[in-house]
């Protein structure tokens, strides 16, 4: 009945019947085309594709697009395995772990303490934990190398890894909350922040065994404090941009521990933040997804099961009537076919409650698990007698310069057809998301604008790996600035790609380049 009412007109059955008579001559094809794209309702069509995607197999293209570039920014964000080794070498080896590299990058365990695999019993989940491993390995290329044992794969989520940072944590958590004090290296001013670190869940209505509230969904998140007294949310991930305080530095830095600001109640100030900004973004994300889902799920097994039990409860009828007049089925008698549909009801019943336990979404607090005092390199300098600049002006050019990359970054993407939008406010890595209209890829670029004449360029850490996560589209834009007399001046740009071929230590904050080395290596936007 729905395709008579989609399909108006005769036109279409005229050209069937032509389409038989002459064959699959081009034109009649074509004419067919026109007829079926202009005549059916598309609108319905779209309407019953996503009224019956349930598991979202079928999304329309707006809907596949942003799917895709939340993929594209996770990737880009993503941890890198050389993190994970960095911190899983040194902590197994502190519990009391013993290792030893047999292949690069390949390691063997040849004794996992009783305390982890005792954690590991107490967490329950995964592979249960073994006394030793003949190969582990944390990328996923070197789990199989000819001619070597097979390796087990270090990453997120396994038993073995999972142990380790929940042992480090009991042990070390109340070095988060007394907190330390980082160097922010790219910060020419003369300010100083406090950056505090929170965790927060969302719960549903539904329980765990132990009885508590099920939690669906868990973050970390990062706000700052200046002493102004002025709240942000500080990224994804600001720590791996700063780096601690030499020896030298730790005696300088005692008079800013002394002001006033940092006797304030920062926590309080860093929830209250949270709690307005960050907690209903983190809700609001997950509810849309889950609302959505939930009420397909709900229409679809009622659907299910309400057939069935329709087809039970008749079932029951017919077999009690047969029973009656002395014709009992030898299979199944009446009561046991009202006995399924009973339980199928309960069943009903029991999923739809639980779904509508999910779906009750509910945000904890926010809780704060450690901080540290951000101290800006411009201070330090000051304090060591090492400045030579005034910072109010140096401040100044340096925002000065920025803008004046980034504006002409973006005019360069959009004459070049793309759809750039500024994110350098977001921290995660890049300042530029140029989305391309043809395939709805993402380039993600990084600006670096300096004045002509400069000698270095600085890249932080969280640049680096955001550049070899996504290799095929990262561009480091090299902007040079004139000066700032020069009011006739336009600026010129290189673009750069794939500009870092390794990662960086793990104790590295940020890495220095040279301007004219990068420079050479570049060519114009085209």
């Amino acid at each position: 009945m729905y395709w008579e009412k989609a399909i108006a007109g005769t036109e279409l059955r005229e050209l069937l019947i032509e389409a038989i008579r002459y064959g699959d001559q081009p034109e009649v094809r074509d004419r067919l085309n026109q007829v079926v794209h202009d005549k059916l309702d598309q609108q319905r069509l779209r309407e019953l594709l996503e009224e019956r995607a349930l598991a979202r197999d079928s999304m329309d293209i707006a809907k596949v697009q942003q799917i895709r570039e939340e993929m594209e920014r996770a990737e880009a964000r993503r941890l890198q395995p050389h993190f994970i080794a960095s911190f899983f070498l040194e902590a197994f080896t502190q519990l009391g772990g013993t290792l030893r590299q047999r292949e690069p990058q390949r390691y063997e365990i040849s004794h996992v303490p009783a305390v982890i695999r005792n954690r590991g019993r107490q967490i329950g989940v995964g592979e249960p934990l073994l006394l030793r491993y003949e190969r582990v390995c944390f990328e996923k290329d070197l789990i199989s190398i000819s001619g070597k044992p097979l390796a087990a794969f270090i990453c997120s989520g396994h038993s073995l890894l999972d142990a380790t940072i929940d042992l480090t944590l009991e042990r070390h958590r109340d070095l988060l909350k007394q907190g330390t004090i980082l160097v922010d290296e790219n910060d020419s001013s003369e300010g100083t922040r406090a950056l505090v670190y929170l965790e927060h869940s969302i719960q549903d209505a539904r329980t765990n065994l132990n009885g508590s509230r099920r939690l669906v969904s868990r973050r970390m998140q990062y706000v700052e404090i200046n002493a102004e007294g002025n709240t942000c949310n500080a990224g994804y991930a600001p720590y791996l941009n700063y780096r601690p305080l030499t020896d030298e530095e730790k005696g300088v830095v005692e008079k800013v521990l002394e002001e006033s600001w940092l006797r304030e109640d920062l926590e309080a100030k860093a929830k209250s933040y949270a709690i307005a900004h960050l907690v209903p973004q983190h809700l609001q994300e997950l509810k849309q997804r889950k609302e959505e889902l939930i009420a397909k799920t709900m229409t679809a097994v009622k659907d299910r099961l309400s057939k069935e039990i329709n087809y039970w409860d008749h079932r029951a009828e017919e077999l009690k009537i047969q029973e009656e007049a002395g014709k009992p089925n030898a299979k199944i008698n009446s009561g046991k076919a009202r006995q399924r549909a009973d339980d199928l009801q309960a069943r009903l019943m029991q999923r739809l409650e639980e779904l509508e336990q999910e779906r009750r979404l509910s945000p904890l607090p926010p809780v704060v698990v450690g901080g540290a005092l951000v101290v800006s390199v411009g201070l330090l300098q000051r304090m060591q007698g090492k400045q030579q600049v005034t910072t109010a002006m140096f401040a100044k050019e340096t925002e000065r310069v920025e803008k004046a990359a980034m504006t002409a970054v973006i005019e360069v993407e959009r004459n070049l057809g793309y759809e750039p939008t500024d994110v350098s406010y977001q921290k995660c890595g890049y300042d530029i998301e140029s989305r391309i209209p043809e395939t709805g890829q993402l380039r993600f670029i990084e600006v670096k604008g300096r004045i002509t004449g400069a000698k270095t360029v600085t890249v932080t850490k969280n640049e680096i790996i955001t550049a070899l996560n996504k290799p095929d589209n990262f561009i480091l834009a090299l902007v040079q600035v004139p000066l700032a007399e020069d009011m006739e001046g336009n600026c010129s740009i290189h673009y750069l790609h794939r500009p870092f071929h390794k990662e960086p230590d793990f104790a590295v904050t940020s890495v220095n380049y040279d301007w004219l080395e990068l420079w050479q290596q570049g060519t114009e936007p085209n």
